[in-house]
């Protein structure tokens, strides 16, 4: 494995901490002997090029530094390539490094972590999730949740995570169950009224929230929580065990396991990794072992 990496920073990640993140991470990668590149983009387009570039020409390993959207791109260059993904999480959410027992806000543990992954060969291989040509590392949203996104990117104010405990106010105030039709696998389609559906590769989503609390990365199948049709005052009772994950045993909600799932709705955005896919109906497919990791085993 070449000795030189390359070091995929977002500055803005975390309202700075991507910039400030970047040195401690490099300075544990440099004093593991290894040669560090920064790799940075103008914007997201041009960010996911440069990261490609540095994977197609042979970079050692891709190394993240920001949060979940930062990961996302750093995915879709990476993925089925063999080049490994290093995660230094310091963004908002950080739900894939949470998800691999990673530190959180932490770059110099997370860069020995990184250092001492590639000196010692433990590289974990994960599942993916993958619509069309794009690939997700956690949980696909749609629904009550992905309608939360949407409102919240259309308001300019007030900035960052309140202006979606707003958002979410506001949906509740013009909450109804949407009508799915769902086919897991190559089976029938299915017709059901739900709040909800989350396609599960990981666990979380949303900084912690444990939507498909079961979901394991290596595992080749998706969990998919459904939460069906309930009133607003059961929705805010179960809403809140989210972060638990002790709401999968609600008896509104339902889990399936699938390797490849349709969903179909109207008037519902599917969202990745917290990045908008496009509006449904949109399939998903796991793919097994379609990124290498630079993380402690399971």
């Amino acid at each position: 494995m070449t000795g030189e990496i390359s070091l995929f920073v977002n500055p803005a990640a975390g309202r700075g901490r991507g910039a400030h993140a970047a040195q401690p991470a490099a300075r544990a990668l440099r004093d593991a002997g290894y040669s560090v590149r920064t790799v940075l983009g103008s914007d997201a387009d041009d960010a996911l090029r440069r990261a490609r570039e540095a994977v197609a020409v042979g970079t050692g390993a891709l190394i993240a530094v920001g949060g979940d959207g930062l990961i996302s791109l750093a995915l879709r260059a990476v993925a089925g390539t063999g080049t490994p993904l290093g995660v230094v999480a310091v963004g908002t959410g950080n739900d894939f490094g949470r998800a691999l027992g990673l530190p959180v806000r932490d770059p110099a543990a997370a860069g020995r972590i990184a250092a001492a992954a590639l000196r010692n060969h433990t590289i974990r291989e994960l599942d993916l999730g993958r619509v069309g040509g794009r690939w997700f590392g956690t949980v696909l949203a749609s629904g009550f949740d992905s309608r939360v996104n949407d409102r919240g990117n259309r308001m300019r104010w007030p900035t960052g995570r309140f202006k979606y405990d707003l958002a979410m106010v506001a949906e509740l105030a013009a909450f109804k169950p949407v009508p799915y039709r769902i086919t897991l696998d190559d089976g029938a389609e299915r017709e059901v009224e739900a709040t909800l559906v989350a396609v599960g590769n990981g666990p979380s989503y949303g900084g912690g929230m444990r939507i498909c609390a079961d979901a394991v990365m290596d595992d080749g199948l998706f969990d998919v929580t459904v939460v069906g049709e309930c009133s607003r005052a059961t929705l805010l009772k179960v809403f809140p065990r989210v972060y638990r994950g002790t709401h999968l045993s609600h008896p509104v909600v339902t889990v399936h396991r699938t390797a490849k799932i349709t969903l179909a709705a109207p008037g519902l955005t599917g969202y990745a990794d917290g990045e908008p896919l496009g509006p449904l109906p949109l399939t998903a497919q796991c793919v097994p072992g379609a990124v290498r990791v630079l993380a402690p085993g399971r």
